[in-house]
């Protein structure tokens, strides 16, 4: 799949998962974006491949697209 170009959430997303496994609902508590939001874009994080769904709720960084 094509890389997609990173949102302001995409970009949060990641750098709270570069520090370790999250939910949904940490990611949003600490943004201050919507669960809901954080939810789909963590789900199109998934699609490409840059975030791995270990558990219903808990996601880890899988490949890092801003690492090169």
């Amino acid at each position: 799949m094509a890389d997609i170009d990173l949102s302001p959430t995409d970009r949060a997303i990641l750098e709270m998962l570069r520090e370790g496994r999250a939910t949904p609902a940490y990611i949003a508590a600490e943004t201050d974006y919507s669960r809901q939001h954080v939810r789909n874009r963590l789900q199109r994080l998934t699609e490409h491949g840059y975030v791995t769904r270990l558990h219903k709720g808990l996601y880890e960084l899988a490949d890092d697209p801003e690492q090169g």
